[in-house]
């Protein structure tokens, strides 16, 4: 049987990678090469854009700031998540079902609606311009997924584990450590993605909650005017370098995504 050409994926991949690769264009061009008309492709590649990045410290450090809390908001969402997972998928305590279905009310919630009590709240604490104030507002969005991600994956392990290992002498967080962890390894690597794209990718809290010290790289591009009134090449060359942590991140965890996606609660 003559299988036939696979024509609508690829159609689909080539529109999807169009603005990127566009991107990517624009930040190996000149801003004059940009205005003077279109071009698809570079006619005289630059590297001074790349080259201004990574020696001014007010433009890398804009990456490593937003690391920097989006690695903290990980840490601490999914070792919050997991013990309340557990207690979700373990236990079946009174209003158990409404609180666990109540938790996708906070996914629904724009950042936007909490900027102004976020940035009452930490400036009364006086943890403005810090790393840990944005990774802990954006846990108020990221423990809720985290915990419906995990619980499913807690759920597919059968309760006869539990208390096998309760009668080998494991205490609860021995098991939760050193046999439940390394069981649902796909669902924590789930979490973890999800957890620091949002807070990657999320600008307004993050910008509100900084200043000079911790302000991440979005903050920072806006300081360059305007899209159309602004350094275009530069604004191209700091998105696409912007683009890489997802992307190394997907790299190494695509083996435990695979996995995480095939079972379990993924949203």
């Amino acid at each position: 049987m003559k299988r036939s050409f696979p024509l609508a994926p690829i159609i689909y991949v080539v529109l999807l990678m169009t603005p990127v690769y566009w991107l990517v264009a624009m930040s190996f061009k000149t801003n004059a090469e940009i205005a003077g008309g279109l071009t698809f492709y570079p006619h005289e590649v630059s590297l001074a854009n790349y080259a201004l990045i990574f020696t001014d410290p007010d433009w890398y450090m804009g990456y490593v700031n937003a690391i920097i809390y989006a690695g903290l908001n990980v840490v601490i969402s999914v070792g919050v998540a997991l013990p309340a997972a557990y207690a979700f998928s373990r236990h079946d305590f009174f209003g158990h079902r409404t609180l666990f279905f109540g938790l996708l009310m906070f996914r629904m919630l724009s950042p936007a609606i909490l900027l102004a009590p976020f940035v009452q709240i930490f400036s009364d604490l006086g943890m403005i311009d810090t790393h840990l104030a944005v990774a802990i507002a954006h846990c108020f969005f990221n423990v809720p997924l985290a915990i419906w991600i995990l619980e499913g994956f807690i759920s597919a392990i059968p309760r006869q584990m539990d208390e096998s290992a309760m009668i080998d002498g494991h205490s609860r967080s021995s098991f939760l450590l050193r046999i439940l962890m390394p069981q649902i390894a796909p669902g924590i690597a789930v979490a973890a993605f999800f957890c620091f794209m949002f807070s990657w990718t999320e600008y307004m809290l993050a910008n509100a909650l900084t200043t000079i010290d911790a302000k991440p790289i979005a903050g920072i591009m806006t300081r360059a005017a305007g899209v159309l009134s602004g350094d275009i090449a530069l604004l191209s060359a700091a998105s696409v370098i912007a683009l890489l942590p997802g992307l190394l991140l997907l790299i190494f965890v695509r083996r435990y995504l695979a996995t995480g996606f095939s079972m379990g609660r993924v949203m």
